[in-house]
């Protein structure tokens, strides 16, 4: 099933929005209101779908991030937008939300002039689902690390932003494990 609920951005965080980060904070590490309203007011792009079904945060080369993760994609790229985190609400799974809020990512980072969209996934401990989802997208490895102290073994991915938008095939992953490293 798609559904079609809009999505919106998202100006501040709520306690709905942060209650859905932290129920999942083992994949995209814990947040408190200050730090959710920091990351959300210095995101390229900040949108949810309904009041928490749904939520992605992604940053661009110019923001000021402490994520290791996005640290060695700046060390690496001039210019791009990094998926910090998306989660799906286990209630809104199967919905398509997943995908389109990357769609919408990939038609904002087209708009503003970036070539190519950047995350990472878990290498250990490992995430299938998340491979996967990536995988349909049409990201591919460029690099892995090992993150000390955190007990994380990342690969790192990139997509290439083409003129056209893509289609809308692929599944729905309810939540990306490749942000959990903050």
């Amino acid at each position: 099933m798609n559904d079609t609920a809009a999505i919106v951005p998202v100006a501040h965080p709520t306690s709905a929005l942060l209650a859905l980060n932290n129920a999942h904070a083992a994949e995209l590490s814990l947040l408190d209101a200050d730090r959710m309203a920091r990351l959300i007011e210095r995101a390229f792009l900040a949108c949810r779908i309904g009041e928490a079904d749904a939520l992605l945060l992604a940053f661009d080369q110019a923001a000021d991030y402490d994520s290791p993760n996005f640290l060695w994609f700046r060390d690496r790229y001039d210019r791009f937008v990094y998926v910090d985190r998306v989660v799906v609400s286990p209630a809104a799974r199967g919905r398509g939300h997943a995908r389109r809020l990357y769609d919408r990512l990939f038609d904002a980072a087209r708009a503003a002039g970036h070539a190519r969209v950047l995350c990472e996934v878990n290498a250990d401990p490992p995430n299938p689902a998340s491979d996967a989802f990536h995988a349909a997208l049409g990201f591919v490895e460029v690099g892995a690390a090992h993150l000390a102290g955190r007990g994380k073994t990342v690969r790192y991915f990139a997509k290439t932003m083409s003129e056209q938008r893509e289609s809308s095939a692929g599944p729905d992953i309810a939540t990306d494990r490749s942000n959990d490293l903050r």
